[in-house]
């Protein structure tokens, strides 16, 4: 059937372009390219790593190709030996015995179909064109820029389970030429049904949902193929941040904590519940990039199957004890593993990690968790994927946030779960806040570690334990005095005690980031105002989303609707026919 142009709205992103009726049929996030631009820059880092490990994997099977070939070669000429010197048949029946080898007719020895590719050489020379799934595709915009902006990927199968979804996704497909039209394919079904009917089979599978994903975890991994990935977001923030810890820990099995890091807190409790998940089927995941942006967290994940190092878990994932008085946060890990004579034991984690009062200010602590508490990014995946963005600026519609994201994340303290606010610590203390130059410094001058977070512009992480961080304020405090307050408060217990660390805040070389130093933007103000999360498809706009779509969107629609109310009873009262007829 044709489409009337003249009834939709054309939408351009990237290489692609979408149809959108007037109506809020349809699901269509304007928002989320940061994450489109995103996905499609990891994407394009998978299937660059891939071809690597597959040149890698060739290389070693040629090896031992060589090597058998060349046993094959001494065994024949052994035998050819045995023939001609043997004086009788029962003396070369003897010798030959000890060279014995499965043969077939012609009595050359027998080979395996995947020996006989490696000797002739006929081995795969690329790997093959990745199937993508699309779990929710709504619109289908993000299927469609895979397709046609991603070289290397053979098939998108985009899924929904939304009548009038489908019915846009394929007429965009359309839209969108023949290139789309032989990569992409459009499927009415519900996404958890058919992973499941479907095991294995995909190179990459994204879900991104309008809320919680861990309804379609489960699926999920067991879609993915050995080694493939698995891109997932999560945008119920208020769940994962804090705002309702019973909610949360229903849907994802960990409790969260109201501290400055919940959003890095989030991710983690976001990867826990993945690894979860998947280590119901004998795999596990390994992070390659983990992003709090908008109003969001994006995590990135290969998914690997191994019942061994399934066993590695528990040492992954850790429970966060955070003082109630002070900023103090501590880590207690689930796991332990103990190594004697070549074998490993994996044993419960030592605990408690900490006293029934904070060390620091002697109130209580609350227990959240369990979370991811290993690394949450690959940093040289980080590094590639960062020159690659940059190589590639055209071709990326925000490009100006992801290439700030990824430099702020390439200079993360990949090692250190969480981070601290020097805001948080001089609130607690209720003095004046050192420059964070002064800070990093002191850190920097006691022997730590210390990173700015993509998570927020003032967190900071840092491998120094809370007592030499708070030694490190206790010095500033005395240079910059503060006025007296009741004993019985967090930051005069504190304050109480003497410093056991001398801090220097001399300037460290190191103080400053690489991008600090080179004043390059890390964190962008939004493009435009009301810049967040849209209505979910179907909704009818009112009066009250004015603080979510601004006060001109919300009367455009509002006087759209009034005038096509009008016009809708007219032709309904010149359809009726008359009383007297």
């Amino acid at each position: 059937m044709a489409t009337d142009l003249s009834e939709f709205t054309i939408i351009k992103e990237g290489e692609a372009e979408i149809l959108m009726h007037a109506k809020n049929e349809v699901f269509f996030n304007k928002t989320q390219v940061n994450n489109r631009d995103i996905s499609i820059a990891v994407l394009r880092s998978f299937i660059a790593k891939r071809k690597q490990e597959h040149e890698a994997k060739l290389s070693k099977r040629s090896k031992s190709g060589q090597k058998l070939s060349e046993n094959n070669g001494s065994e024949t000429a052994t035998e050819e030996a045995c023939n001609e010197s043997a004086t009788n048949d029962e003396k070369c029946d003897t010798d030959c015995d000890a060279h014995e080898k499965p043969s077939n007719e012609c009595g050359s020895p027998m080979l395996s179909e995947e020996q006989k590719e490696i000797v002739e050489g006929k081995e795969q020379r690329g790997p093959k064109p990745i199937r993508v799934l699309e779990a929710l595709s709504a619109s289908g915009l993000r299927a469609l820029r895979y397709a046609r902006e991603v070289e290397g990927v053979g098939q998108v199968v985009a899924l929904d389970n939304d009548k009038a979804s489908v019915e846009a996704c394929r007429r965009n497909i359309k839209f969108n030429g023949s290139v789309a039209c032989s990569k992409v394919e459009s499927h009415l079904t519900d996404a958890r049904v058919y992973m499941l009917t479907h095991p294995k089979e995909f190179d990459m599978v994204d879900l991104d949902p309008y809320g919680s994903p861990s309804i379609f975890l489960d699926s999920a991994v067991q879609s993915v193929v050995d080694g493939g990935m698995l891109m997932c977001t999560a945008t119920d923030m208020a769940v994962l941040c804090g705002g309702n810890g019973e909610v949360c820990y229903s849907k994802y099995g960990s409790y969260p904590l109201r501290g400055k890091y919940c959003h890095e807190m989030a991710l983690r409790i976001l990867l826990a519940c993945i690894e979860s998940h998947a280590n119901r089927y004998k795999r596990y995941i390994v992070p390659v990039l983990s992003v709090q942006m908008d109003f969001y967290v994006r995590v990135f994940v290969r998914v690997y199957t191994s019942a061994s190092a399934m066993k590695n878990t528990p040492l992954k994932l850790s429970y966060v004890y955070q003082c109630t008085g002070c900023d103090s946060f501590h880590l207690q890990q689930i796991g332990r593993s103990v190594s004697k004579n070549n074998s490993v034991r994996y044993l419960p984690g030592f605990g408690p990690s900490v006293a029934q009062e904070c060390s620091d200010c002697g109130k209580k602590f609350n227990m959240g968790g369990p979370i991811w508490s290993a690394p949450i990014h690959d940093q040289e995946w980080v590094t590639s994927m960062l020159a690659d963005v940059k190589s590639m600026k055209d071709s990326y519609p925000a490009y100006d946030r992801i290439s700030a994201v990824l430099t702020t994340i390439s200079e993360e303290l990949m090692d250190v779960p969480l981070f601290l606010s020097l805001h948080n610590l001089c609130a607690t203390l209720k003095c004046t806040s050192p420059s964070a130059v002064n800070f990093r410094s002191a850190v920097i001058n006691a022997g730590y570690r210390i990173s700015g977070t993509h998570v927020n512009p003032l967190g900071l992480k840092s491998d120094a334990p809370m007592d030499v961080i708070w030694d490190i304020m206790r010095c500033w405090v005395k240079n910059h005095p503060v006025k007296t307050q009741p004993e019985d408060q967090a930051g005069s217990i504190i304050l109480a005690k003497e410093p056991v660390l001398e801090a220097n805040f001399a300037r460290a070389v190191a103080s400053l980031s690489k991008a600090q130093a080179k004043k390059i933007a890390r964190f962008l103000p939004n493009p435009e105002r009301h810049w967040g999360p849209k209505l979910r498809a179907g909704r009818q706009i009112t009066s009250k989303h004015i603080s979510l779509l601004g006060a001109e969107a919300v009367n455009g629609a509002l006087s759209h609707t009034d005038s096509e109310e009008p016009n809708a009873k007219r032709s309904k009262v010149e359809e009726e026919p008359a009383p007297n007829q």
